[in-house]
């Protein structure tokens, strides 16, 4: 909330085809984003695109009904983080549907083996009877783990969705939007869309060659609550086609005719299924889950998705609440450490560089991402935070701003610099990588010479979005209801956010953190409950104005049975 960030208001490029029935203020909302036409609001499977357009997924599928009709055994590879979790729950959900028990997964554990299929996890699928290796939301960049496999005896179907280096793993298919040779439309499908797709194709097989298989009638929507937390934890772009998977799965949750694991994480976080939005799954389930792979092992949280029934999910939801607790307090103790990192570098905050790098041997592998995420907010500008790993390399999290691809830098570093990083992988906002420790300071200086090039000024101006003011007649509860139902909202499609100048009426802090307020909209005799959350009084720069500029949701507030318009407000300038 610093008054450095550059409020800007979004405007239409063109004049939008939306009924003329719906409230301006959303018919502005959604020409904002880019929605030209009120096709583009029909969120039905209908609109979804169609599996055929995914290179290799045909041929997968194919594949894997062979395994299916001759009882092979099947692992399934994945990774530690919710969209892993998410798309492990959703292949093992579908074989133990179709009583295939020949069917096991794997997922490697962060600390000891590292990121995706590496040659250590195919020899054990290979030591467990695999025929056939599938992995999810990991792959792309296993060339090692696919040759071991291939050596083996075993074949591998990848899927993935993060971006491939110039040549693809020596795999039987590889099913990944982002293949260069893919015409698929939609790039953004988060790992657990992909896995989705290759069971709309599997299913379309078996109707084709086997069409009294159970396979041939299974209930593709059934696995939708698990697409759409997996998609929203992930943070990919909520293009049309994400949009279709995440209000469809959310649709599902709402009604109850979800998993149980879902429900029980649900309950833990205290959301009521009936109401929840995306927003829910990517803050409130999805940390749980991650906290998991980050503090002990996934697996904990891929068993919460399969659960069979409620008392079985619930025990596994609690464990998994204890750990986010855990990672909340390690992250916060991490946070401190880093700032004093930054200190004891004498980084003036004003001269930072393009890209910042921060690395203490009292860092924990576990959590360094969510630090990065941290500095990046504080910051504004790519982010690479480094733990020691117990095999003496410097293990990094990477978070990235809008305009700076990350894999993609990390790419030139690695082409220009070969010695300075030994492994990554990732995507625009996100990457993984490993540095030699010896390599610390040309890892360094590699970033920065880099970073001259690809990383322009500008690109690092802290700007706010909003859709501009709401009219006195606006703040009120059906306005609210319509914004919050008319999603689902998330990256690249953004909550609305609208900017005004207010009467502040009164003021109060909750805890020292949370700034309480009662606004009055210029224009209108109505006053409003706003909040502004984790904003710690100390660093707050606030002298009790008479009035302010704020940029804010409009919010539900729902409280011993009454519902009224509340503010969230997301910065302020006295």
């Amino acid at each position: 909330m610093s008054s450095s960030i550059e409020v800007r208001r979004r405007t239409p490029q063109s004049t939008p085809e939306l009924p003329a029935n719906m409230p301006s203020v959303l018919q502005r909302v959604y020409a904002n984003r880019g929605i030209n036409h009120v096709d583009e609001l029909d969120l039905s499977v209908k609109g979804l695109l169609h599996f055929n357009q995914l290179t290799d997924c045909e041929k997968a599928a194919e594949r894997i009904g062979q395994a299916i009709i001759a009882g092979e055994s099947i692992c399934i590879c994945g990774d530690f983080d919710a969209d892993g979790a998410t798309s492990v729950a959703l292949l093992m959900s579908f074989f133990r549907s179709i009583n295939h028990s020949k069917a096991f997964y794997l997922v490697p554990n962060r600390f000891s083996d590292g990121y995706g299929l590496s040659p250590t996890l195919a020899q054990y699928a290979h030591t467990e009877g695999a025929n056939l290796l599938i992995t999810v939301d990991n792959g792309i960049s296993s060339h090692a783990g696919v040759s071991k496999a291939n050596d083996l005896g075993m074949q591998v179907i990848i899927t993935d969705h993060h971006l491939p280096s110039t040549e693809l793993p020596d795999a039987f298919a590889v099913v990944n939007p982002n293949r260069r040779d893919c015409a698929f439309a939609s790039k953004q499908l988060a790992g657990v869309g992909v896995a989705f797709y290759l069971l709309l194709a599997l299913r379309a097989w078996f109707k084709q060659q086997q069409a009294n298989h159970a396979v041939a009638s299974l209930k593709i929507a059934e696995y939708l609550d698990l697409v759409a937390l997996g998609t929203v934890a992930d943070v990919v772009p909520l293009d049309y086609n994400n949009r279709i998977l995440v209000r469809q799965g959310l649709a599902r949750i709402r009604e109850g005719v979800c998993r149980p694991g879902i429900t029980a994480l649900l309950a833990v976080a205290r959301r009521e299924a009936s109401k929840i939005t995306a927003s829910d799954l990517g803050f409130s389930v999805g940390p749980r889950i991650n906290a998991a792979g980050r503090l002990d092992d996934i697996q904990q949280g891929i068993e919460c998705l399969l659960a069979q029934d409620l008392p079985s999910a619930q025990i596994l939801a609690l464990r998994l609440d204890e750990l986010n607790q855990q990672r909340r307090k390690i992250e916060t103790t991490m946070q401190e450490e880093a700032q004093a990192c930054l200190a004891r570098l004498q980084v003036d905050e004003q001269e930072l560089p393009l890209v910042l790098t921060v690395f203490d041997d009292q860092f924990h592998q576990g959590v360094i991402g969510i630090v990065a995420g941290r500095l990046k907010e504080q910051f504004y500008r790519p982010v690479m935070v480094f733990a020691e790993a117990d095999d003496g390399t410097l293990k990094g999290s990477c978070r990235s701003v809008a305009g700076v691809h990350i894999r993609d830098l990390l790419e030139q570093v690695a082409s220009e610099f070969p010695d300075v990083i030994s492994k990554f992988g990732g995507h625009a906002m996100a990457a993984g990588l490993s540095v030699p420790k010896s390599q610390w300071a040309a890892f360094n200086r590699a970033v920065q010479q880099v970073a001259e090039r690809w990383v322009d000024a500008d690109t690092l101006a802290r700007v706010l979005w909003s859709d501009g003011e709401l009219q006195a007649n606006e703040f009120n509860l059906d306005v609210a209801g319509a914004l919050q139902q008319a999603g689902p909202w998330g990256q690249s499609f953004p909550q609305p956010m609208f900017d005004g100048t207010f009467k502040i009426i009164q003021e109060k802090w909750l805890k020292d953190v949370h700034l309480k307020l009662v606004v009055q909209p210029f224009g209108s005799n109505e006053t409003f409950d706003a909040i502004a959350f984790n904003v710690p009084r100390a660093s707050w720069q606030w002298n009790s104005p008479a009035q302010a500029n704020l940029v804010f949701k409009l919010d539900v507030n729902e409280f011993r049975g009454q519902r009224n318009v509340q503010l969230l407000i997301e910065h302020v300038q006295a």
